[in-house]
């Protein structure tokens, strides 16, 4: 430190300035280099600037990589759309798409049929399939394996690659029909000149903006990761203290002070940049899984982004680092260099500040569609961050009363707790900062996830009772003819009716042969009459096909009518699906078989998978919270410790320690976890009136505000049992 008095009384030396100056900013590095290695506040905070950094880079980084991602996706889904064409003589392709189903994930089946010699196949194909071949994405063939997907549509000629998926993980299937498709059947295909032209297909049918990922990355989890940030940055050290008083004491400005931080912060900083950049290498250089949402990133898009990748990482750190550095501040007075405690009053701007985001809550109720969740959830980041502030300012209150009742009680940890409550509510918001905002992740999450439907939920329920024994088989192309040969290659046991709807009448007819209705436990009445049975199958068709339901045998072959018709195969046991889709696919291409209410259940697994999400971001905020919540804690305990250490000598007991935490800590932390509760409770009621959706679970919210007790009871005893540690230990020194 002596060359730091020398640099600053040798202003008037006749050496170069440029060269002293350097000189001394060089000093000043090593000093702050120093410091951030010494006493075990240093070292915590030290590690805590490390976990910070890397939680920033990983947010800063997904923003690049979410980018990068969704740029390539659009890129792919422009090169293989069918450029659509009325003139039939420029065509060079018949194109046809219809909709499939592997478990509850639907997946997008593409029937192509080439018309003249030469024509490219679309990206992805490194030929035209042959007549009757088909070509799936990887990860089609890899979870449709047990439902015979590689035998569905015919011959398995072999796989999508990259190039025409817009993602690895997407599920996509070529067919060519065995036949090319008649005069007639060619009305409902398409005539295409080739590909080139966006079209909307495949995954991008169920895609989000890029702006909602965002928005979800930087509420769920960027919040978090500045919350620990700011809580790293502001871990007090009496090292740092005295260093800076010295840099006052010598006329240091503000400069002076940031170059010592920067010393002192740039090491760790840099540690956890580098941290983060371990899962981007495994991304950079294989299709890495994104748990729990089975996405596969797509390994070319990343390297394609590499040069905005590492400006996101200088970035990173440039931004945590001048945020380390700005939350260093002094107090005005210039008495102190110590970080702002609130010792007077928590800001006015913050409680300003969380009343403005109930209100952008309440008012997103009146802007309609998207605008309006954006609203929500801008008025909800605001409302969380500023939430443990309006928490301190009430327990700053009650802080004053416990000490005015402990000097009149003449209970001395009650009138130290409670001045230390009034005097460092700047403590209180970092430990219940986790703890506010943790509960409020929790029930969000669980409200997301909960938005299933009614119908889905019926459909889920009867699909657990009624599983695939009854399956409906739709197309134009149903002939009587077909309808035969469909009945000759079902699975023994398997029976064909014919369902024909009267929308006029609000009533569906089922037709089939009398053995097909006795299989049922149904009569074979000549006229239409109302069906009676017990069997779960009847029960099952009359929920989801018509409420009035009637049978009749059928008069003659069966036949459907096109507009209103629809064969049902009714079977004895389950898991016969993927026969029955076979022997459909093999007689009419484009054919829809599908399951009672297979249409919700694939609706709620779409909705299920972009739930994972937020999931995703959620636990990974909820984890930094629990993170943050530990350093603060760490960081509290080693000021109580040498703090209180004195008080052993005066009091003769260890009960004051207990005392003096419990209503310093626990009391102050108790009242900010049942404020969170209970504004958790209202703002996740009012999101599911406003959404009209979804439910909401008051054991999740009780179990999470038991889990933030049970840490709040926690911090209590580890920080008493500190304290009475370092009493045991602690020697009167002359200071």
């Amino acid at each position: 430190m002596s060359e730091v008095i020398e640099g600053q009384r040798q202003t008037d030396s006749p050496a170069p300035p440029l060269r002293q100056g350097g000189r001394l900013w060089r000093q000043l590095l090593r000093v702050g280099f120093a410091a951030g290695r010494g006493r075990p506040g240093d070292r915590l905070r030290f590690w805590a600037l490390v976990a910070a950094a890397a939680a920033v880079a990983l947010v800063t980084l997904g923003t690049v990589v979410a980018s990068a991602t969704y740029d390539g996706r659009v890129a792919r889904n422009q090169a293989r759309g069918p450029i659509i064409t009325d003139r039939q003589q420029d065509a060079v392709a018949l194109w046809r798409e219809t909709f499939d189903a592997v478990g509850e994930v639907q997946h997008t089946v593409v029937y192509i049929e080439p018309v003249k010699a030469g024509a490219q196949p679309p990206p992805g194909l490194v030929r035209w399939p042959a007549p009757g071949e088909v070509m799936l994405s990887p990860e089609l063939a890899h979870r449709g394996k047990n439902e015979q997907i590689t035998s569905r549509y015919g011959s398995y000629a072999g796989s999508i690659t990259k190039g025409g998926l817009v993602s690895p993980s997407e599920r996509l299937a070529y067919v060519r029909p065995p036949k090319p498709p008649t005069a007639s059947e060619r009305e409902s295909w398409f005539y295409t000149t080739g590909f080139g032209q966006s079209y909307p297909m495949g995954e991008i049918l169920y895609g989000r903006p890029l702006s909602q990922l965002l928005l979800a990355l930087g509420a769920m989890t960027g919040v978090p990761a500045v919350a620990l940030l700011v809580v790293a940055s502001r871990i007090g050290s009496s090292t740092r203290d005295r260093r800076s008083n010295l840099l006052q004491a010598l006329g240091g400005s503000w400069w002076h002070r940031a170059v010592v931080n920067t010393g002192e912060a740039a090491l760790p900083i840099a540690a956890g940049t580098a941290l983060a950049t371990l899962p981007l290498v495994a991304a950079l250089a294989i299709d890495l899984r994104i748990p729990p949402t089975g996405y596969l990133l797509n390994s070319d898009d990343l390297r394609s982004a590499w040069p905005m990748l590492a400006i996101a990482l200088m970035v990173s750190f440039a931004i945590s680092l001048a945020m380390v550095i700005a939350l260093h501040r002094v107090d005005r007075s210039g008495t102190t260099t110590r970080p702002r405690s609130f010792s007077s009053n928590v800001p006015r701007w913050r409680l300003v500040g969380c009343g403005l985001g109930v209100a952008a809550v309440v008012c997103s109720q009146y802007v309609r569609g998207v605008p309006g969740l954006i609203v929500f959830a801008i008025g909800t980041v605001i409302m969380w961050a500023l939430l443990p502030s309006v928490a301190v300012t009430a327990c700053r209150g009650l802080g004053g009363v416990i000490a005015a009742r402990g000097f009149r009680t003449g209970h001395p940890g009650a009138l130290i707790g409670g001045r230390w409550t009034v005097a460092h509510p700047g403590v209180i918001v970092r430990l219940a900062l986790a703890m506010v905002i943790g509960i409020g992740l929790i029930s969000q999450i669980q409200v997301w996830n909960s938005r299933l439907g009614e119908k889905a939920a019926v459909a889920r329920s009867a699909e657990a009772r009624l599983g695939d024994r009854v399956v409906s088989v739709q197309s134009r192309d149903l002939t009587p003819s077909v309808i035969d040969d469909l009945s000759r290659s079902l699975p023994p046991g398997s029976h064909v009716l014919a369902l024909k709807s009267f929308p006029e009448r609000q009533s569906v007819l089922l037709q089939g042969t009398c053995p097909a209705l006795r299989s049922l436990s149904l009569p074979c009445p000549e006229q239409p009459e109302r069906a009676s049975s017990n069997d779960i199958r009847i029960s099952a068709i009359a929920s989801w096909y018509g409420r009035s339901l009637q049978t009749q045998v059928a008069p003659s072959r069966l036949a459907l009518d096109e507009l209103n018709g629809s064969l049902i195969v009714v079977t004895e046991t389950r898991g016969q699906q993927a026969e029955i889709e076979e022997a459909a696919y093999a007689l009419v291409p484009a054919v829809n078989v599908e399951s009672p209410g297979e249409t919700w259940l694939v609706g709620a697994a779409n909705k299920d998978r972009m739930n994972n999400w937020t999931l995703l971001f959620g636990s990974l905020g909820l984890a930094l919270l629990l993170l943050t919540a530990a350093i603060s804690a760490g960081a509290e305990f080693v000021r109580i410790r040498h703090v209180l250490a004195p008080l052993s000598v005066l009091t003769g007991s260890h009960s004051i320690f207990r005392s003096v935490v419990f209503w310093h800590l626990t009391l102050p932390l108790l009242i900010s976890t049942l404020i969170a509760a209970i504004v958790t409770a209202w703002h996740s009621l009012f999101f599911i009136a406003m959404v009209q959706e979804g439910r909401f679970s008051w054991g999740v919210l009780g179990a999470a505000a038991i889990g933030c007790t049970l840490l709040t009871m926690s911090v209590g005893f580890l920080g008493g049992r500190t304290a009475i540690r370092a009493a045991r230990q602690w020697r009167p020194t002359a200071d």
